[in-house]
């Protein structure tokens, strides 16, 4: 019965090995591929085109979305060690749970940079556009030279707003559709500036000099909420640690807690009423200080 429970503890680690091997030559695939595609588009770059197109943009960005996905594969090793140490088919049963979770996890955590990161490229645009009105640029030339510097907009959002600034289109439209992108709401207001300035005849470049104040602002109170914050996302990731801190003591002193846990019906029972407890405490703990974040 050893011999077999060894034996199958074996074919898990080839097999999570493997895994991690083909993880790992994606991974470096994929960083390759992003190196190759980073020297495409940079101004003044040798050989290359004046900016990155569209369509690059759309292969990195599905590049380090399939790189994000990868990740949580990665549980899959500490779950068969963790296997071998206690001697139990049960943490191989929790990292297969654990995959799909830190999967939603990683593309919730990716999900909030990018929209963070087109916020702050739409406060980019909106300074570029009154520089380049200030140096005599036309309204709708200083737009294709933002847009394209900064690349606020997305792939196929900018193809729209460019060709309805190069061809006598609705600008404002187009910067609205734009707007419904996550992250992307400071296009609204550059499109009623825009409308306005059509419209009114009123100066484009002191409308989008306030939104752009009233966007840095607002960037600025959201940087000041996270610092602080800190204290308490700290907070929050030692509470999560701590069980893993106290397994490692008791295995170091010699008490074999993952023997307890996993082989016992009372380690049983109170890895079961822990696991729960953690959980729902984590999840408590991370909705009030998000919370503190949206007020």
């Amino acid at each position: 019965m050893k011999a077999q429970w060894l034996l199958a503890q074996g074919a898990a680690v080839l097999c999570a090995g493997a895994a991690l091997w083909r993880v790992a030559e994606r991974e470096r695939g994929l960083r390759r591929a992003r190196a190759v595609l980073a020297g495409v588009g940079v101004p003044g770059a040798r050989g290359g085109p004046e900016r990155t197109g569209p369509s690059w943009r759309v292969l990195g960005e599905r590049c380090g979305a399939l790189a994000r996905g990868r990740r949580a594969w990665l549980c899959l090793p500490a779950a068969v060690l963790l296997s071998l140490l206690g001697e139990s088919p049960l943490p191989l049963v929790a990292g297969a749970l654990a995959v799909p979770l830190v999967g939603r996890k990683l593309r919730a955590v990716a999900a909030r940079k990018e929209r963070e990161a087109r916020s702050d490229a739409v406060v980019a645009l909106c300074g570029a556009i009154v520089g380049e009105l200030r140096a005599g640029r036309q309204p709708a030339q200083a737009l294709i030279f933002a847009a394209r510097t900064t690349g606020a907009l997305g792939a196929r959002e900018e193809t729209a707003v460019l060709a309805a600034a190069r061809f006598g289109g609705d600008v404002a439209e187009a910067l609205r559709r734009a707007a419904r992108q996550d992250g992307a709401d400071g296009l609204a207001g550059l499109a009623a500036c825009w409308q306005v300035a059509v419209d009114g005849g009123a100066g484009l470049a002191a409308g989008l000099d306030r939104l752009e104040a009233a966007l840095r602002e607002h960037r600025d109170q959201r940087e000041r909420m996270r610092a602080q914050l800190a204290g308490a996302w700290a907070t929050v990731t030692v509470l999560a640690v701590l069980p893993a801190v106290g397994l490692a003591l008791g295995t170091a002193l010699g008490a074999r807690p993952l023997h307890v846990l996993l082989h016992t019906p009372v380690g049983l029972g109170c890895l079961a009423v822990g696991g729960v407890l953690e959980a729902t405490g984590l999840w408590w703990a991370a909705r009030i200080v998000r919370g503190g974040e949206r007020v």
